[in-house]
């Protein structure tokens, strides 16, 4: 026997937990509506909460990977200010039932951040069940056009709230129905067929990304989620001109791309002071971001200077103008939809969370994953009008998105920009065996652990 191979079999089996979690919350929210059917009638609720205990897991392995093994003093910070966030969303919200909620919804954050340090190119498995969540969730969307499913207005309780695992309903204006296929709601029916394709399209050609692209965008508008069509369609025109690009051009142009969107941070502000205070109309095209302007992100600072006038700088914590919020505490009349990941973030953590993104745009910088430099600009994207904390995978992939600010690079180097890596030619692999246009995957040596 070679050393070689004394070595693998002295080896211990890697299990990537980090990939199992990822995985069973796709699945399980991606076909959300069929998972509370069937699990309430068949009497296995526990199994919906299956995702949550292996998350506990990856809490211990950020815990062990971030903190003490690649020594970043940001990882800690944000475990510590979690925690803290907690505890303050309990004396905010008063109950019990609305700081363990607060507790699990942040749980999928931990999953994310512990895909730092590795390319998801390397999960060839994961991105098999990604690629079949996309066919399957875009199978969904048809189905439910011309079938009722029986998980449609199907009610479950859930720590004594009750709640709707899928409803059909209509679209201001129209006869449009709003259909969320094998999701709990024509929102997140988009977004799973947003990111599957997302991550699916990297290795692909061309050719299949026109193809499925086009019909992925006819299910999104079955879902009448503009959001998600609008980004989805930005999404396919960039991934064509960045094909079309020299070779060595392609990988900074994504970069480029990613650190670009960030600046979809401020589109809310340009908004507010533009038209707040124009009337929204219903039944109107303008309605819901006019809603959104005046009351979803306007409305929670308002309130919060009532009942947390600190709140402002230190968050009212986690939960508050969230889900646990409106179904848990005694200050439900004061909740609000905060349509906005990065308002909704910031009400509950304050300039604490300000500082944590300057550090995430700083390091993305140095991010070498074409997967995650593209869940970048995706997300940034469908968040301007999207909280999306619920259901918990997209948290969970705004927090792999941003994952390598915990990376040991990250933690060792501390710098803005790593001018050998901006500077180096890198070799891009194709996306498919006929490119079309050419290729953009990164096939960079950064190892699953």
């Amino acid at each position: 026997m070679t050393a070689i191979a004394q070595r693998q079999a002295a080896a211990p089996i890697s299990i990537n937990l980090e990939s199992i979690a990822l995985g069973v919350y796709l699945v399980r929210d991606a076909f959300g509506g069929v998972m509370r059917y069937y699990t309430s009638i068949l009497h296995l609720d526990a199994l919906w909460y299956a995702p949550d205990g292996i998350a506990m897991l990856c809490l211990i392995q950020f815990i062990s990977h971030c903190i003490l093994r690649n020594r970043s003093i940001l990882a800690a910070l944000v475990l510590i200010q979690i925690v803290l966030s907690v505890v303050l969303g309990y004396i905010m919200l008063g109950t019990a039932n609305a700081a363990f909620s607060s507790f699990k919804m942040m749980l999928p954050i931990f999953v994310g951040f512990c895909f730092c340090d590795s390319n998801l190119g390397h999960y060839k498995k994961l991105l098999a069940v990604v690629a079949v969540t996309f066919y399957l969730s875009v199978v969904g969307v048809f189905l439910t056009k011309y079938f009722v499913m029986p998980w449609v207005g199907f009610k479950y309780e859930s720590f004594g709230a009750v709640r709707e695992a899928g409803r059909l309903w209509w679209a201001y204006g129209g006869d449009d129905q709003r259909l969320m296929g094998f999701a709990a709601d024509n929102t997140m029916a988009a977004f799973f067929i947003l990111i599957s394709y997302t991550l699916t399209s990297i290795r692909k050609s061309t050719t299949w990304c026109l193809l499925f692209g086009g019909i992925a965008l006819y299910a999104i508008r079955l879902t009448t989620s503009k959001t998600t069509m609008i980004v989805l369609a930005v999404y396919l025109i960039l991934l064509v001109l960045v094909r079309m690009l020299p070779e060595q051009s392609r990988f900074p142009a994504i970069k480029k791309i990613a650190l670009w969107s960030f600046v979809s941070i401020l589109v809310p502000f340009f908004l507010i002071l533009a038209a707040a205070g124009t009337a929204a109309v219903p039944h109107t095209t303008m309605f819901s971001i006019l809603d959104r302007i005046n009351n979803s992100w306007q409305l929670p600072f308002v309130y919060m200077s009532q009942l947390m006038p600190v709140g402002i700088f230190t968050g009212c914590g986690a939960g508050c103008f969230n889900y646990p919020q409106k179904l848990f505490s005694p200050l439900a009349a004061y909740w609000v939809p905060v349509d906005n990941f990065y308002i909704g973030t910031y009400l509950m953590f304050g300039l604490p969370f300000a500082v944590f993104m300057v550090m995430v745009i700083r390091a993305t910088f140095a991010v070498t994953d074409v997967y995650k430099l593209s869940l970048i600009f995706v997300c940034n994207m469908f968040t301007i009008t999207v909280l999306n904390y619920g259901p918990a995978t997209g948290l969970l992939t705004i927090a792999l998105s941003f994952s390598e600010v915990f990376s040991r690079r990250a933690a060792s180097t501390a710098r803005a920009v790593d001018a050998a890596v901006m500077g180096r030619p890198r070799r891009v692999q194709a996306l498919g065996p006929q490119g079309g246009f050419g290729d953009i995957g990164g096939e960079l040596p950064r190892p699953v652990r």
